[in-house]
């Protein structure tokens, strides 16, 4: 029957478009996924540092290619070489998955559409947290931190489970980015002071609790939360989620802080299987073996002494 399969699906050229990412995890997730599925198809790093070198590609131009992922820096750059964006990659601005759709019938061109996975990534593993948490009767708030790609990501994902977004960013104009586009509040500060713009007067002006807090700084900008924060939350029914979306280091400061007082936390490495796996059934149409990525990336993410 292998033989049946891969006799009657054509090989496919799939791939990775970004710049310096030769420490991608996403060959060996996608590989092992096509492998396990029995699917005769490629997937390789496709490190270009500009867009326009890739779609004047023989890849790009060849009848067996089958779509990509895309990272950063090009996740907004390759949009105008899209016929069809999704309503998430339109709303969220950004692209990590292109797919191609082949033509039919009297249609002679191909239709190449633009996807977001990426907040799918964020989704998921929150929806299936916040459902084995106690709910209460205040306002369920998400705390978002950073303001780039990853922060629209989780800003759309955080209004798809239905939570007010609060935004904090040291740059305050990309919070209020963020905030125009997704809906939800700017916080000057961390504080719990008498101010209005800081984070513990608008969480009592919403009446509200922090049930998730995303953070897509980098591990370097060592980030933890305010201690009243921590405190105030230790002791609730329904402690924060702490979603981290860095997969390397394995431990941040604040996961190492959540995990201290017993927050539930989420890692990067959840978000980039839950990413990959949305990616392989767009390409392909079934369903993906979630315990094979799961593994790769896990084995990839873990460090050396948590392998045991």
């Amino acid at each position: 029957t292998t033989r049946l399969i891969m006799g009657l699906v054509p090989p496919m050229k799939y791939g990775i478009l970004g710049h310096n990412i030769s420490y991608s995890v996403s060959p060996a997730m996608q590989g092992a996924a096509f492998a396990a599925a029995r699917l005769p198809h490629a997937y390789n790093l496709i490190d270009m540092q500009d867009v326009d070198e890739f779609v004047n590609s023989d890849l790009w131009k060849d009848s067996a290619f089958g779509g990509c992922s895309v990272t950063i820096p090009h996740k907004q750059a390759i949009i105008p070489h899209l016929d069809e964006l999704t309503d998430a990659a339109q709303t969220i601005g950004a692209v990590n998955t292109v797919i191609v759709k082949q033509p039919v019938g009297e249609k002679s061109e191909r239709t190449l559409i633009g996807d977001n996975t990426d907040w799918k990534g964020i989704f998921n593993p929150l929806n299936r947290k916040l459902g084995s948490t106690p709910s209460s009767d205040k306002v369920g708030v998400a705390l978002i931190l950073g303001g780039g790609g990853t922060a629209r990501a989780a800003a759309y994902a955080a209004s798809q489970l239905g939570l007010e977004r609060v935004y904090f960013n040291r740059t305050p104009s990309k919070a209020q980015d963020l905030a125009d586009r997704f809906g939800g509040t700017v916080a000057m500060n961390l504080e719990d002071g008498d101010e209005p713009d800081c984070l513990g007067s608008i969480l009592k002006s919403l009446n509200g609790e922090a049930r998730v807090v995303i953070s897509t700084l980098p591990a370097s900008a060592e980030f933890e939360l305010p201690t009243w924060f921590v405190d105030g939350a230790k002791d609730s029914e329904s402690k924060p989620i702490i979603f981290d979306v860095n997969y390397k280091p394995y431990w941040t400061k604040l996961l190492h802080q959540a995990d201290d007082v017993k927050f539930p936390l989420v890692r990067g490495s959840e978000m980039l299987w839950e990413q990959g796996v949305g990616q392989f059934e767009l390409w392909t149409g079934r369903t993906a073996p979630y315990k094979v990525m799961q593994d790769v990336v896990l084995k990839n993410c873990l460090p050396e002494e948590a392998e045991e």
